[in-house]
């Protein structure tokens, strides 16, 4: 006899063979049938209270496993309420499916419940969006979209649903679900362009690199990495994804000197990071577009990013060919279409007959460089005035930290100080808002962290700005059984943006800037979490210790103290 199934249990079937473990949700009438599908296949169904936050969550699954996070969101408000979070995963490159559901295909474009042009919309924020017609080809529609989601840069994809296809009964011999349709080898190097990067990197006497997020598409990252880091000895700093792939307490670790580094090097080697506004857009200079029309250029600019040194030679290294030069005015001299990781890899033994001593006196000056620093942050980390400076809370909370444990960074000043000072270690042990800035990837993140790390302490680092995006989400990991801490800065305002506003246009011209001291902690109790509210530095150990053991979600709201360790920080 036939086995009969519907749609929604095709599309389970097909998630299911991809190991996908959660499918991550805001209910809705359109996707139902998947949930039912779910539930035969073993895959365990994680509600939220906000499309948006159902999205970063299959982000942040993506991000911990390596593998694309799934997320179901109805049709109409409920894809768009995603948008941004999709937007996300598209700028930082992160795999993704998103299964949208649609009205039935008899009733298109006659006005039905939610019905809109959901293709259309998803297609700028996806490496592909497509409409699927037919319930027996649902399978195939699945995997081509994780096939599509991990090739190349990864990146989100989109499938709209019709209704009548996933209530569709079909024998399920009829649809077939795909095998070993999608390869995992990565791609290499370039020989003749290997050479030429050697080459350069023997030459050099003051060579620095700076490894970003695409490092964490790569088999064993954090191996391959120590393994260059032990063989070549060049000052070298991760950001985004790769941020926690070195060892804080081994002998490699640099995050407060790399704007020297850049500033004096002879020689820059960018793997997988773009030349954004983080790196000042590859130039030796900053860049003031304003100024053609008569406004202040360092509105434009992020005021604290690096620039290179005019004279430095340039390796990069990318995934993406188009990624290779793009706004280096100056250019490249030898760029490398490739994975990473395999980068890494052949530069290590390409080097294996070089002495990582060589370079001893210029790891000395950046190390100066590092110690100073930290010695001028030190000073007001140990100092014990109330409230305490955010500095210092962010310390505490890092002591707290192992190795293994995962921090998210979900703000902008308080989260910009916490990444200096936070030093956790391992794979993805550090998210935050990416390159697109997205406030409230926090909660999200943390759900998927905790549910695949369940032994791991997730820590969310909030500002208080941030926090009121999805603050409701507590009560999804209360009820779900998804126990973390999140910690909020609170310093009753915007302040990232509230610098700006001040510095530029004055004491008296704030507007929508200013918030109050609010006592967000009640929420999580509310939500039948655990909250603290900490004023001073002696209550905040103690606080942060019984979050810790509260074994459900818990919310340290600590008023914070004015600092001028980002006054510079003013992005836009």
């Amino acid at each position: 006899m036939a086995e009969m199934i519907h749609g929604g249990r095709l599309i389970a079937r097909a998630l299911k063979a991809e190991g996908v473990e959660h499918l991550f949700t805001l209910c809705g009438g359109h996707i139902a049938a998947i949930y039912d599908g779910c539930l035969d296949e073993g895959i365990r169904v994680v509600d939220t209270r906000h499309e948006q936050t159902a999205a970063h969550a299959a982000d942040g699954y993506a991000r911990l496993t390596g593998r694309p996070g799934v997320v179901a969101v109805t049709a109409g408000p409920g894809l768009t309420d995603a948008v941004t979070a999709v937007a996300t995963a598209f700028r930082s490159g992160v795999p993704m499916v998103v299964l949208g559901g649609a009205g039935p295909r008899v009733f298109r474009d006659m006005g039905s419940l939610q019905d809109m042009d959901h293709v259309e919309l998803m297609r700028p924020i996806t490496k592909w969006a497509v409409s699927v017609q037919e319930t027996r080809r649902l399978g195939e529609y699945v995997t081509a979209a994780f096939r599509k989601a991990t090739s190349g840069v990864p990146g989100p994809v989109y499938l709209e649903l019709p209704l009548d296809l996933l209530m569709e009964m079909v024998d399920a011999a009829k649809a077939p679900i795909p095998t070993r349709y999608r390869t995992a080898a990565r791609v290499a190097p370039d020989p003749v362009e290997l050479a030429r990067a050697l080459e350069l990197i023997r030459a050099a006497d003051r060579p620095m690199a700076v490894v970003g997020s695409q490092l964490r598409w790569s088999r064993a990252p954090v191996e391959t990495l120590a393994a260059f880091l032990d063989q070549t000895g060049i000052p070298t700093f991760v950001n985004g994804m790769a941020r926690g792939m070195i060892d804080p307490a081994g002998p490699h670790f640099l995050n407060r000197s790399r704007k020297y580094a850049l500033k004096n090097a002879d020689l820059v080697i960018i793997f997988g990071t773009p030349f954004d506004f983080r790196l000042s857009y590859g130039q030796s200079t900053k860049i003031a577009p304003g100024a053609q029309s008569g406004i202040a250029g360092t509105m434009f600019l992020n005021l604290a990013a690096p620039v290179i040194a005019a004279d430095a030679r340039i390796v990069q290294i990318d995934l993406d060919g188009d990624e290779i030069g793009r706004n280096r005015t100056q250019g490249v001299e030898v760029g490398l279409v490739s994975d990473t990781g395999l980068a890494l890899e052949a530069l290590t033994a390409g080097l294996s007959d070089l002495a990582p001593t060589r370079l001893a006196a210029w790891s000395a000056a950046v190390r100066g460089d590092e110690a100073a620093k930290w010695a001028k942050m030190d000073g007001e980390i140990a100092a014990s005035g109330d409230p305490p400076s955010p500095l210092r809370v962010c310390h505490e909370v890092g002591r707290f930290v192992r190795p293994g444990d995962v921090v998210i960074g979900d703000g902008g000043d308080f989260v910009g100080t916490a990444a200096y000072v936070m030093k956790p270690f391992g794979v993805m042990t550090w998210m935050d808002p990416g390159p697109l800035g997205t406030l409230g990837v926090g909660p999200g993140y943390a759900m998927a962290a905790k549910l695949l790390r369940p032994e791991a302490r997730v820590i969310i680092m909030f500002g208080d700005g941030s926090f009121g995006l999805h603050a409701m989400e507590l009560e999804a990991m209360a009820r779900q059984g998804i126990p973390v801490v999140a910690v909020i800065g609170n310093d009753a305002g915007w302040t990232q943006i509230l610098r700006g506003q001040r510095q530029f246009y004055g004491e008296d011209r704030l507007v929508a800037t200013e918030l109050d001291y609010t006592r967000y902690e009640k929420v999580a109790e509310a939500c039948g979490g655990h909250g603290e509210w900490v004023e001073t530095t002696a209550a905040l150990p103690g606080a942060l210790e019984r979050a810790f053991a509260a074994g459900k979600p818990a919310v340290v709201n600590v008023r914070i103290a004015k600092s001028s360790f980002r006054s510079n920080a003013i992005s836009v």
